[in-house]
């Protein structure tokens, strides 16, 4: 198989989204924009944990960032097409049952197993 840019890119962005925890990041910056430390207290991650998987979304161009005197704020670069990514995530997640997460490869057991 020929690996071609779009599929490159479409690694890459399906990688962005592939952690929980950034993941998680994703969907409350779907709702507005926020602070590192608004983030760590609604999600009960570490500090550097938020901040480096927001560096990864702003690397990525998924997310931007905007600073407004000492604080930093992060939103999404384009709210409207990552929200319509999640919600056909969510459809495909709906039609695929548990089979996703019963995977043997990349499902929730091999996600938990040692590497």
């Amino acid at each position: 198989m020929t690996m071609t840019p779009d599929l490159t890119a479409a690694a890459c962005l399906f990688h962005g989204f592939g952690d929980r925890s950034r993941l998680a990041i994703v969907r409350h910056l779907v709702t507005n924009e926020h602070r590192v430390v608004d983030l760590v207290g609604r999600l009960g991650l570490a500090q550097s944990t938020v901040s480096q998987h927001l560096a990864c979304l702003v690397d990525c161009g998924i997310a931007q960032v905007r600073a407004q005197g000492r604080a930093s704020y992060y939103s999404l670069t384009h709210p409207e097409a990552t929200l319509a990514v999640l919600a056909a995530a969510e459809q495909l997640l709906a039609l695929t049952g548990d089979a996703v997460t019963l995977c043997p490869s990349h499902g929730a057991a091999a996600q938990e197993a040692p590497r």
